[in-house]
């Protein structure tokens, strides 16, 4: 990720648009840092849903908004999307606190809720978190400990910790999704079950899972995915998993590679299916296509940024242009 930011910085007219709003918040006396997307069709007299998107340990809200990036869904669905800044722990990385250091980060994040909610027009019922590792982590936290203003989380390479067990107060039923990769050995597939089982057990699921393996669309990834879905919880509420095999420490789907990176699921594009579902009430859709997120569309040429054609080489910015006029922006790392 620190390859990713050095070469992006590069680029800066790339990055921000209109709706893209760095801001930050004074929080017992620091200045706390976020960037909040507001998609072109937002409407102030529309009730909108909310995302936080919460980055992992040692990276930033900046490299999160790219690395699991959920804009091109918000533009089409309609929901607002917040990347908050973590502090430096006591070794000097990003981090958010679980128990490791005296940063208050759900006084933060509940301060953040409220500034956006005076802001924006934020649908009260359809508030939603997600985050990658340590973001995960820090997400199952705010079911626990924001759970009157939460209405389903996921988590992509987190857990739920012993300490968020610990502490976990929820009041309502809460949808609870984690994609995880078998061969990750950052937060091991094996730490995932205790906090998967407790959803499961606390909004009353059934024992025994649906399963599903997922159609193998990218043979190059060197991985599958099944689908574990543990259904009929209280308000039709559901825990599930999406189990990477052979998946590393990483974000399923994303532009920007970094390991072993399944692309049979697009982790955004399955976060916001399951998100859209459910409201703080519990089930409001039963299902939700992915051809309203997304459209089948064939590249007609790749070219660099000096706007050459060329292959698809690693480890520099190249654009993927497509034949229904939209240009993507990649980075596959080596």
């Amino acid at each position: 990720m620190n390859k990713l930011l050095l070469i992006l910085i590069l680029f800066p007219c790339f990055i921000f648009g209109q709706q893209t709003i760095n801001d930050s918040i004074l929080i017992n006396g620091t200045y706390r840092n976020f960037i909040t997307y507001v998609p072109s069709i937002y409407q102030p007299s529309q009730p909108t849903p909310l995302i936080f998107n919460l980055h992992g340990r040692t990276s930033t809200a900046w490299q999160q908004m790219w690395y699991g990036d959920f804009r091109d869904i918000a533009d089409t669905a309609n929901f607002i999307i917040v990347h908050p800044q973590g502090l430096l722990d006591n070794t000097g990385v990003t981090h958010w606190n679980l128990g490791q250091s005296n940063i208050d980060d759900i006084g933060f994040l509940n301060s953040l809720y409220s500034h956006l909610v005076s802001n924006y027009n934020i649908n009260l019922d359809q508030v939603y978190s997600t985050g990658m590792s340590n973001g995960g982590y820090m997400s199952y936290y705010l079911a626990c400990n924001m759970n009157d203003k939460i209405a389903a989380i996921a988590s992509v390479t987190g857990a739920m910790g012993t300490f968020t067990q610990l502490n976990c107060n929820p009041n309502h039923p809460t949808p609870v999704m984690e994609i995880h990769g078998t061969a990750d050995f950052t937060v091991p597939f094996n730490d995932i079950i205790n906090g998967i089982e407790y959803w499961r057990d606390y909004n009353n699921c059934n024992l025994i899972a649906d399963t599903t393996l997922m159609p193998d669309l990218n043979f190059g990834d060197l991985s599958t995915v099944k689908h574990i879905v543990y259904n009929n919880g209280d308000n039709g509420v559901t825990t599930e998993l999406f189990k990477v095999i052979n998946g590393g420490h990483t974000w399923p789907g994303s532009n920007i590679s970094t390991g072993v990176t399944n692309y049979d699921i697009n982790a955004s594009i399955e976060i916001w299916k399951f998100f859209s579902r459910y409201d703080i009430n519990g089930l409001i859709y039963q299902s939700t296509s992915v051809t309203e997120y997304i459209t089948k569309k064939d590249i007609i040429k790749v070219i660099d940024v000096l706007g050459r054609q060329t292959k698809h080489l690693k480890n520099q910015p190249l654009f993927y242009i497509y034949d229904d006029g939209t240009v993507e922006k990649k980075i596959i790392l080596e």
